[in-house]
């Protein structure tokens, strides 16, 4: 009877060997695996509840036609696929995106809320202003990574491309991503303007590519 108890304690002591190594493992490499996972399982949390929130922002932003405030009630054909990959690719990104700085001047701030509200809830900072000269204070005693800018403001229908040579004279390095709803491409683009467009869904692509560059040149 006692040399059949002993053979059934050896023969539990791999399990408990087995369980103490994996103990072991897990309590070493914790600190790593949560310094991973976390910021992105709360990035994409943040995002909305999941994506659901996301992608109902990013919906109502490209129903407004006109991010400037002059919606003609005619939202731009957006393909539920193309909605998705931007949804998609924001998620991927989330780690680049955690800790982005974005100043954001419109006129019409209540226009461009819902995408000011999906990029704060992918762990950016957006702060709002309502004009080049409110802008030019905070570009001048802070870094931002992006900054984002309407064209035609208070009437004036060229104060977004104003303000580039304002940038341009006090040597402000930062990005330029124009938000618009009269961009007209053929016009062509201003060198100092990273990409233009009066699409949602592609302002959300530009700020992940521009997001990108700056953690590679920051490397």
């Amino acid at each position: 009877m006692q040399e059949a108890l002993w053979i059934k304690l050896i023969g539990t002591v791999p399990a408990i060997l087995w369980v103490a190594f994996a103990s072991v493992v897990y309590f070493t490499l914790r600190g790593t695996i949560v310094q991973r996972l976390v910021p992105r399982v709360t990035a994409v949390r943040a995002l909305g509840i999941e994506v659901e929130i996301a992608g109902e922002l990013l919906a109502e932003a490209e129903s407004r036609s006109s991010p400037s405030g002059e919606n003609d009630g005619r939202p731009p054909p957006v393909r539920t696929s193309t909605r998705r990959a931007a949804l998609g690719r924001l998620e991927h990104a989330a780690d680049l995106l955690q800790g982005g700085r974005i100043l954001w001047v419109d006129d019409h701030p209540q226009s461009v809320a819902p995408l000011a509200q999906l990029f704060r809830g992918a762990g950016m900072t957006v702060e709002l202003t309502l004009s080049t000269d409110e802008a030019m204070p905070l570009l001048r005693s802070q870094p931002y990574d992006i900054l984002i800018s309407d064209i035609d403001r208070h009437g004036d229908s060229q104060a977004g491309i104003a303000m580039l040579r304002v940038l341009e004279n006090d040597r402000v390095p930062v990005p330029v991503l124009i938000y618009t709803g009269n961009f007209v491409p053929e016009r062509g683009v201003d060198r100092r303007i990273f990409a233009a467009t009066t699409s949602a869904v592609e302002l959300v692509h530009y700020v992940i590519d521009l997001m990108e560059r700056a953690r590679l040149t920051s490397l």
